[in-house]
């Protein structure tokens, strides 16, 4: 082999040096690591300048990451997404099924017996509405220059209160059903399920044809980790988690699907306590070599303190436990992203307290460290 000379050689090396000061350099949602964010859901019912208002501070804060809806009036929601990129936000984008504009006109939702909204079957979804719907709005953000971190279709798709086609009982306290043999209309919510997985090839199809949102994650469903007792209690039905998981991955959800979403509400205090039920939620949660992993697009501690300022140090162990699962299982690549609720609207779980972000809520949305 032919040795340079010395002046080549120099010469080489300084070409060398420029091209590798000229590349751009690797973007940080290109690396494997856990987001954490926090939900501030309903912007759409906000004017413009309140809706600035939160969002900023939620950005001054120093999160980085939050879920935001797509939800009625859509024109107020995309507004809200735009001026959360703008503010340098990334977005996890839950796309609300239940919109009317989804469904055909002579479609009646069905009744929450006076107790909770009424709301529409999935069953009843019209899979041409929903293109039509979800690609409009797309092509409205690409046109805003927004880029999405994730597209989540669906929510809490497992329980009465988000879908028609599991049942809200006249009176409550009797007990509901534990299974899906059990469903009181199970044929509609076997049929809901088929109809929700056109709904993710779409949104998959449609994302994917976006100009600045092509890769973003696609998140199934985040679903609710609400238990049968407390189904009992409150009359209307649901279905274990990881149930519906199985149902959904028997009719090739994995196919369409980055990650499963998952609602986390642990109601527990103790540290090990915390631990144990939520290391047990998340058993479905796998690398996505056997499986998908997970985002929990919700999870909330509670503080019923209004005092200001405020005391959150009944609530820090709790967050400091939670937090210590996410990362174990994010280390083992099973969990990718956690997304506190809520920000400043619900009273008991809000993070924004007397007007800053409370001890607590700096916990929550703290980056990781993997």
């Amino acid at each position: 082999m032919t040795r340079a000379a010395p002046r080549e050689l120099l010469l080489a090396v300084q070409l060398c040096l420029a091209v590798i000061a000229c590349a751009p350099p690797a973007l940080a949602e290109d690396a494997t690591f856990a987001r954490y964010g926090v939900n501030r859901l309903n912007l759409a019912w906000l004017d413009q300048a309140e809706q600035e208002r939160v969002l900023k501070e939620i950005a001054d804060s120093g999160a980085t990451h939050v879920r935001l809806s797509l939800s009625r009036p859509v024109d107020k929601s995309i507004e809200a997404v735009g001026m959360a990129s703008r503010l340098g936000l990334r977005v996890l984008l839950e796309i609300q099924l239940s919109n009317k504009d989804y469904y055909a006109d002579a479609v009646r939702p069905r009744s929450g017996q006076g107790r909770i909204w009424d709301i529409n079957r999935l069953s009843d979804l019209d899979l041409d509405r929903y293109r039509l719907g979800l690609r409009d709005a797309l092509t409205r953000l690409d046109a805003l220059g927004v880029r999405l971190e994730a597209v989540e279709p669906g929510n809490e798709i497992n329980l009465a209160g988000y879908n028609g086609d599991l049942a809200v009982y006249r009176e409550p306290g009797q007990q509901t059903p534990r299974t899906l043999a059990d469903l009181k209309y199970r044929a509609a919510f076997e049929e809901g399920l088929d109809r929700y997985i056109k709904a993710l090839r779409i949104t998959r199809d449609e994302v994917r044809k976006s100009a600045k949102s092509g890769g973003a994650v696609i998140v199934s469903a985040g679903l609710s980790d609400m238990g049968a007792k407390e189904a009992d209690r409150q009359g209307m039905e649901r279905l274990d988690p990881a149930e519906v998981i199985a149902l959904l991955r028997e009719r090739g959800m994995d196919q369409y699907v980055d990650a499963y979403g998952i609602h986390i509400y642990p109601a527990r205090r103790a540290s090990k306590a915390i631990k144990s039920v939520v290391t047990k939620l998340l058993d479905f949660c796998k690398p996505s070599e056997s499986g998908r992993p997970c985002w929990v697009t919700e999870w909330g501690i509670a503080n019923t303190a209004r005092s200001c300022p405020v005391d959150d140090s009944h609530r820090e162990g709790a967050m400091a436990a939670m937090r210590t699962v996410f990362s174990q299982m994010a280390n083992a690549k099973r969990l990718d992203a956690a997304y506190y609720y809520d920000w400043d609207t619900q009273q008991a779980y809000r993070l924004w307290r007397c007007g800053k972000l409370s001890p607590a809520g700096a916990m929550a949305i703290a980056p990781g460290d993997n």
